[in-house]
């Protein structure tokens, strides 16, 4: 039963501890609108979208003024376009990506996901054209954003797409260099990637899902920061405790919050992804979480220890809360669009090998992560590498995305503005890999993913 205590403090979350739902995403499947003919296609798909999504941003308007929570994001997710449009050449591909960006603008939602190629174990013709057009479809558009799995547990590594891709953020950088780079800030790779995450840059509509659903990701880094400082010095156990309880009190607003979008829309309800996300904004920093746990400056030693208990918890006290999670659920740490981290990195605490370190035990990757714009396409490869195999070998997502700030270095910051945030430039190892990276092929599956 719901009593006044629990009013309040849910008030208390939202006007003082940044407690908001990041996103509300809709997931439209594509299949239904598959032609032979380039321009029919491109009309099927904007219709399709503009109709199914018609009344998604009102209606989360309308749950914001009926329950009082701020829904920052209103965003869509489609089938992987790659499979959509699978006879297209790269121009066609870029062409499709600007249909999906006016359908987005038209509707309002900030970003829409899914210019997405699966090639975990090898690339068709369809998702190899799609990649070639990465680097034009998203310095041309505003809303699309773009994913690319190339690792899987049960395939291993297709590291001839891993080589690619080094080269295609290169080109993303470039091609929007005027911004700070910002295009590479819309692609991520993953390995393992989830079909139903609500979050961008990676959301898509898996092929198993139904033909339009309601995903919603929660956040609430101030809320949990603010528990740890008010339960002071206490022991690891109590401490799990709280942040589990917390967990459990920010997850009930997102399952309350899918539950009425999904029935207002008459979409069907897929998952709530608990995610810790956080923004630039002061209080709203899974950084400051970690230092309230007792380190100094996020990035020291204990650092992925602290993480570690944080993510658990976190999953430990949301999935008591909702009947269906999913998408990445646990710690968000991107660099530039957290205080913390920024704050962190700029003083030369966190480095890019803690970050890798990190990501072992939790949901995502090396995220939002800026780099020196002169960096090479191999070495850009090579982080994905040494990234999508903690992925592949612990059975679990993770994902880059690092930008390489053309024409800055070290010492000197990007700026990508919103949400976005921005970051100082960290530093690369020098000492190249490019003999690894151009071996080619693919590093085989772990022995522990044979388990039919």
């Amino acid at each position: 039963m719901i009593n006044t205590r629990d009013i309040l403090e849910t008030v208390k979350m939202i006007r003082e501890e940044n407690l908001d739902i990041r996103t509300v995403t809709m997931g439209i499947s594509l299949f239904d609108c598959i032609s032979d003919d380039a321009e029919r296609l491109e009309k099927k798909i904007y219709d399709k979208i503009t109709t199914t999504a018609k009344n998604l941003v009102s209606v989360c308007e309308e749950l914001e003024r009926t329950y009082g929570i701020p829904i920052v994001n209103k965003r869509i997710s489609v089938t992987p376009i790659s499979l959509v449009g699978a006879g297209l050449s790269p121009e066609g591909f870029v062409k499709l990506a600007k249909v999906l960006d006016r359908a987005a603008r038209e509707l309002g939602v900030n970003f829409i996901g899914g210019f997405s190629a699966l090639v975990q174990k090898g690339a068709v013709r369809g998702a190899d054209n799609l990649i070639s057009a990465i680097p034009a479809a998203l310095a041309e558009t505003e809303r699309v954003c773009s994913s690319v799995n190339v690792a899987s547990t049960k395939a291993g590594i297709n590291m001839d797409a891993v080589k690619r891709m080094g080269e295609i953020v290169k080109e993303c950088a470039y091609l929007t260099r005027d911004r700070d780079s910002i295009g590479c800030a819309k692609l991520v790779v993953f390995a393992n990637i989830p079909e139903d995450n609500p979050f961008m840059a990676g959301a898509l509509h898996g092929i198993g899902e139904p033909d339009s659903v309601i995903n919603v990701g929660v956040s609430g880094p101030g809320v949990v920061a603010a528990a740890i400082r008010e339960a002071g010095d206490c022991d690891f156990s109590t401490l799990a405790e709280t942040i589990k309880r917390i967990a459990f009190k920010i997850t009930r607003v997102g399952q309350l919050i899918a539950a009425e979008a999904s029935k207002r829309l008459g979409t069907p309800y897929g998952i709530v992804d608990l995610s810790l996300a956080p923004t630039p904004a002061a209080g709203d920093s899974v950084a400051e979480i970690l230092e309230n746990m007792g380190l100094k400056t996020c990035g020291t030693h204990g650092t992925t220890a602290a993480l570690a208990m944080l993510n658990d918890a976190v999953k430990k006290g949301g999935v008591m809360a909702s009947n269906h999670v999913g998408g990445l659920s646990g710690a968000f740490i991107p660099v530039s669009e957290d205080r913390g981290m920024i704050d962190a990195a700029a003083k030369g605490v966190l480095t890019l090998d803690k970050l890798e370190a990190m990501t072992a035990v939790c949901s995502v990757g090396l995220d939002m992560i800026a780099i020196p714009g002169d960096t090479d396409a191999t070495t850009i490869s090579g982080i994905i590498a040494d990234e999508i195999s903690i992925g592949v070998v612990n059975t679990k997502t993770t994902a880059v995305r690092v930008i390489p700030v053309w024409g800055k270095g070290v010492g000197e910051s990007a700026e990508f503005g919103g949400l976005l945030g921005y970051a100082p430039i960290m530093p690369v190892k020098g000492e190249s890999c490019a003999d690894f990276i151009n071996r080619g092929g693919r590093i085989p599956a772990p022995i522990h993913s044979l388990k039919n």
